[in-house]
């Protein structure tokens, strides 16, 4: 650690011993009311900043809201949401993402102002005046920077939220291969319990089948039949009951 880097940590330490509670649970406060998918907010920075700066604001702030120090009782979770911030941020893909997101917002915003420029004739001609400076200087004003940060919000919230209808669908999709493949393993489990029920029977089928070739149509020995039943006309197929005399 430098020399430079020590007499900051220093000068950070002295500062957050002067500060409040009431501070300590503003910021706690603060954090926790952060739009959720924006870690740029959570750690107050803007989105230019760089990885150093979001270390260093991450020190910062964790050591104003650590619960050792803040006696909060959403402490923890305040600090733990600067920890994932800080996290997101320093990762390549995780950043890009964010940054893109960023990049398509201003996109955005720059269309909406060239459709106002060209209904305010006076900020058109001065936009040309001052070659592009006028721009730069509107994208560098708080209402810009406002109007950015809400437009990255709206554009985030519609990213996650087709985010995750996709992995709805996707865990639906799954649930219901999973659902058929548990209906296949069932019938090829019951198939399977069928033919070792009907493999086990195979002697009795067997026995009784030669059983059948020797008796034939007679009949198992004991076996009583039924009496056939008698007829007047034997082309009728009921009993002619007798007619009584008059």
């Amino acid at each position: 650690m430098g020399s430079s880097e020590a007499d900051d940590d220093q000068l950070l330490k002295s500062f957050l011993a002067e500060v409040s509670e009431a501070e300590r649970d503003n910021e706690v406060l603060r954090i926790l009311g952060c739009f959720k998918l924006n870690p740029f907010e959570h750690l107050k920075l803007s989105f230019d900043s760089s990885p150093d700066e979001v270390k260093k604001q991450y020190r910062k702030l964790s050591l104003l809201v650590h619960p050792d120090k803040c006696k909060h009782p959403q402490a923890q979770e305040a600090f733990a949401a600067l920890a994932k911030a800080q996290q997101l941020l320093l990762d390549p893909q995780e950043r890009g993402y964010i940054l893109d997101q960023v990049t398509a917002a201003k996109e955005e915003l720059r269309a909406k102002r060239k459709k106002e420029l060209k209904k305010d004739s006076a900020s058109k001609i001065k936009s040309l005046v001052d070659e592009g400076k006028y721009e730069e200087q509107h994208e560098r004003s708080d209402e810009f920077q406002q109007q950015l940060i809400i437009k990255v919000r709206e554009i985030l919230t519609d990213k996650e939220w087709r985010r995750r209808k996709m992995q709805m669908r996707i865990s639906e999709e799954e649930g219901r291969l999973k659902k058929d493949e548990e209906e296949t393993k069932e019938m090829w489990k019951r198939k399977r319990e069928h033919e070792e029920k009907w493999e086990e029977t195979r002697d009795q089928r067997v026995s009784s089948w030669r059983d059948f070739m020797k008796t034939g149509k007679k009949g198992r020995k004991g076996e009583i039949k039924p009496p056939k039943l008698k007829t007047e006309d034997p082309n009728k197929s009921y009993v002619q009951r007798p007619v009584k005399p008059k």
